[in-house]
């Protein structure tokens, strides 16, 4: 019988397919689905039977035939594939996203990391991986239901619930106590409500990333960072990724395509003291509007005082 894994290196086995095992079934139309391997049982689909006795024992990469004869390709799934398809509580964050946010945390293993919110737990697998067993990631969610869903897709992808990972049911502007972390990423409708403690447990040279829908949140996120003098100059970016149609000599871009899903903000903590010197690109005109009042507001120079009665 298969040992289950016991830390998060050995959660990603290879070899033959044994009892606990996920395995990604793509049929004859390329539609996936995810099945974990029990003893006895079967996979129900419209194009036939599957009994999992008929994968169990046998390696990677093998064509296994349903009751009716209908073929299914039987590989473990990879994590992006396993996002993808998992049970949602909250809308995920896409692995073109995922795999940039960890890239821009700079982790590795042995990193300190905390998240917030937890959402359907796709970027903590990925977290979780990037700083293996000796790291730690903090897992910050306010919302119960959504904090359960999470937990269970980490449980079903890693085999188990990885001994490094915290999961709070709270709010991290409030209950962030941790203290030199490596990188904080914050996947929230309010990510400025919580740079007062994030600053406070990040490290000097520590790595913030915020993950934001839209403009309005980007602005005020940004002009939020300037202001409180905590961190470098914020750079913005998003990933937009394109697959292409590859049959014959019709090689081509595909018609449809991952476009913009978030932006990603990130910056350093300073030294407690430091003062960045002066920015010496001067914003666009118009860039702070008569009628701007957010952070960073400041004062005409040319403001004209108004003329008493």
């Amino acid at each position: 019988m298969q040992q289950e894994p016991s830390t998060i290196a050995a959660a990603r086995r290879r070899g033959l397919f044994a009892p606990g095992d996920l395995v990604q079934l793509t049929d004859p139309r390329g539609k996936m689905h995810t099945i974990t391997l029990e003893p006895g049982a079967s996979y129900h689909t419209h194009r036939g039977l599957l009994p999992h006795d008929d994968i169990l024992g046998r390696p990677e990469g093998i064509v296994v035939n349903s009751s009716n004869g209908n073929a299914f390709l039987a590989l473990r799934p990879i994590l992006d594939d396993f996002v993808l398809s998992m049970p949602r509580g909250a809308q995920v964050i896409y692995p073109k996203d995922a795999a940039r946010i960890v890239g821009l945390a700079n982790l590795g293993a042995g990193a300190r990391v905390a998240e917030a919110g937890v959402g359907s737990g796709a970027l903590t697998c990925s977290l979780l991986r990037a700083v293996g067993d000796s790291g730690t990631v903090i897992s910050y969610e306010r919302r119960p239901e959504f904090a359960e869903v999470a937990a269970q897709n980490v449980e079903k992808w890693f085999g188990i619930r990885p001994a490094n990972w915290s999961l709070v049911l709270g709010d991290m502007a409030v209950d962030l106590k941790e203290r030199d972390l490596d990188a904080v990423v914050l996947d929230m409708l309010s990510p400025w409500e919580c740079l007062e403690s994030v600053a406070a447990a990040l490290s000097p040279g520590g790595v913030f990333v915020g993950y934001v829908a839209t403009t309005t949140q980007l602005s005020r996120l940004v002009e939020s960072m300037r202001v409180s003098g905590d961190w470098t100059e914020p750079r913005a970016e998003e990933t937009l990724l394109r697959t292409w149609h590859l049959e014959g000599l019709s090689v081509r871009p595909d018609h449809r395509m991952n476009g913009h899903t978030a932006f990603l903000v990130t910056a350093r903590r300073l030294a407690a003291g430091t003062q960045l010197p002066a920015r010496r690109r001067r914003p666009a005109p118009g860039a702070y509007g008569d009628d701007y009042t957010g952070p960073g507001a400041v004062e005409r120079p040319d403001a004209q005082e108004p003329e008493a009665e």
